[in-house]
């Protein structure tokens, strides 16, 4: 939704003083969508909305529809386009601001999660930490060769984030998937370096060996914990 809450931001009226309040409400709670461009009207609305709560935007929407109509329809604005500017100016600033220092708590909220996990989680029956941090549990020995940095391998797995929730499975795909060993996240390098073919086991890779701060798309927050259940079934 970065487009459409980008343009509303570059002509958002932050300090208009909305009169009739009560009966704006009233209007808002009562629009129909009677055709295509009130769907595409609302569904705009919606994305920016979403957008807002999002970014713990403190925007009021009731005052936000007042500036977006008075200036689509060109009635009197109640600013001039120098306090407009100087208001955006000075609200980017401190939503840039705000979002730094949300990041910074949630990185060290997980950060702190992540610590207490990975010590519960040593402690588990057959866990293996090593020096770099990963973990891993030998579910089922292989018997083949281990792989070179160099080799590329096909595996079968599935990556769960710590709450259980699954965000990637190539049993769920239904066939195994081909890669090269140091083309990967650095916990599963170093884990198929491990390996040997035939070998079934269970990961546990800290974010530091993950994708760190920055996730990955929608399904893995940052800073998240990684579990992986893989399958090295050869080496191609």
């Amino acid at each position: 939704m970065k487009h459409f809450s980008g343009i509303i931001i570059t002509v958002l009226v932050i300090t208009i003083s909305c009169s009739n309040t009560g009966e704006n409400e009233h209007q808002i709670s009562q629009v129909e969508l009677n055709d295509y461009m009130d769907t595409v009207s609302y569904s705009v609305g919606v994305d920016i909305g979403k957008s807002f709560r999002y970014q713990e935007m403190d925007i009021d929407p009731i005052v936000l529809a007042k500036g977006l109509d008075d200036a689509f329809n060109e009635k009197e604005i109640k600013l001039t386009e120098e306090e407009v500017q100087l208001t955006l100016v000075k609200f980017r600033q401190e939503f840039q601001q705000k979002q730094r220092e949300i990041a910074q708590r949630k990185a060290q909220e997980a950060a702190k999660t992540e610590e207490l996990y990975l010590a519960e989680s040593s402690k588990k029956e057959g866990v293996v930490t090593l020096p770099s941090g990963l973990q891993y549990k030998v579910i089922r020995p292989g018997d083949g060769p281990s792989p070179l940095q160099t080799d590329k391998v096909k595996v079968h797995y599935k990556g769960t984030l710590t709450d259980g929730s699954v965000f990637d499975s190539s049993y769920d795909r239904g066939e195994p998937i081909s890669f090269p060993v140091n083309g990967v996240i650095k916990g599963w390098t170093e884990a198929l370096l491990l390996m040997q073919v035939g070998a079934k086991w269970e990961l546990t890779i800290p974010s530091k060996l993950g994708y760190g701060a920055r996730g990955s798309g929608g399904g893995i927050p940052p800073n998240s914990t990684l579990l992986f259940e893989v399958e090295l079934l050869e080496i191609e």
